[in-house]
């Protein structure tokens, strides 16, 4: 079997990775520290047609927190505070809630349920939550005043002018639907959309009525290292797996998430919290 040069480097530092982090100091600093170390982002998105009543609007964005075994609901109370201390119109929540049992939500939404943002929060599922069950994550979250969008739109009015925020089913195991999300959607509106997977993005750009796209899922890979990037990303989180990306139109962003899956480490991809500023400067 060939392998290219890239793959090669993968794997290579791939197992110079596993040498490390299997170290004391390694596996204490990937799983204690850095797995603890929440970061806040800040991000400008320009968008040339925003209405000045949408200047300076502030969205805050938390994903993939995977409620136990490994993040625990006392890190997800500091990061709902570190978000209200932040003062956001609104908050965007980008799915995987829970891990390995459905009824984790219910521990974990009425935390989610302190959130406090100008124009409320919205919500989408990913696909552990699925996996679970999304009757239960649902009834967890309606339970905490905390609708979910699945392949629907919602509409907020700001002074003069009109935001839309839309939310699709999983791209794993859901139905995502990209035309029911926004069938509501007024003429002209600056459109925001949430959408678990990343990779989702070429398909949702090209409709042309999205200009703000807010995944997670990838975790970044949850461990990094300069010049090769995560070793191994999930399905439908590989070509656009952190950060900032323009695509056509549209923009792209890709949380890294507050908590973990197995192997429950990160190193150089630290859990965030995402602040995104609107501007049409």
């Amino acid at each position: 079997m060939k392998v290219n040069r890239r793959k090669f480097l993968k794997l290579t530092t791939a197992g110079l990775a596993g040498g490390l982090l299997s170290t004391v100091g390694g596996y204490l600093y990937s799983t204690r520290l850095e797995a603890n170390l929440l970061t806040i982002e800040r991000v400008a998105i320009r968008l040339p047609h925003l209405p000045p009543a949408l200047e300076g609007f502030r969205i805050v964005q938390l994903s993939d927190i995977h409620l136990h075994p490994f993040t625990q609901i006392e890190f997800v109370q500091a990061a709902v505070e570190q978000v209200n201390r932040m003062r956001p119109d609104l908050v965007a929540l980008t799915g995987d809630y829970v891990l390995r049992r459905a009824e984790s939500i219910f521990e974990l939404a009425p935390v989610l349920g302190r959130l406090n943002a100008r124009y409320g929060v919205v919500a989408i599922l990913g696909n552990h939550d699925l996996w679970t069950s999304a009757a239960i994550v649902r009834q967890g979250l309606a339970g905490a005043g905390l609708p979910v969008l699945v392949n629907q739109g919602q509409t907020i009015t700001v002074g003069r002018a009109v935001l839309y925020v839309a939310g699709v089913d999983d791209g794993w195991s859901g139905r995502p639907d990209l035309a029911a999300a926004l069938s509501a959607r007024p003429a002209e509106a600056t459109t925001i959309l949430l959408a678990h997977e990343p990779d989702l993005a070429d398909d949702f750009a090209a409709d042309g009525r999205v200009d703000l796209q807010l995944s997670g899922h990838s975790h970044g890979g949850q461990v990094r290292f300069p010049g090769i990037g995560a070793p191994i990303l999930p399905y439908l989180g590989q070509k656009y797996d952190m950060g900032l990306y323009r695509l056509g139109q549209m923009w792209l962003y890709t949380n890294r998430g507050l908590g973990v899956i197995g192997p429950p480490v990160r190193f150089n991809c630290p859990p965030e919290v995402t602040e995104f500023t609107l501007t049409g400067v």
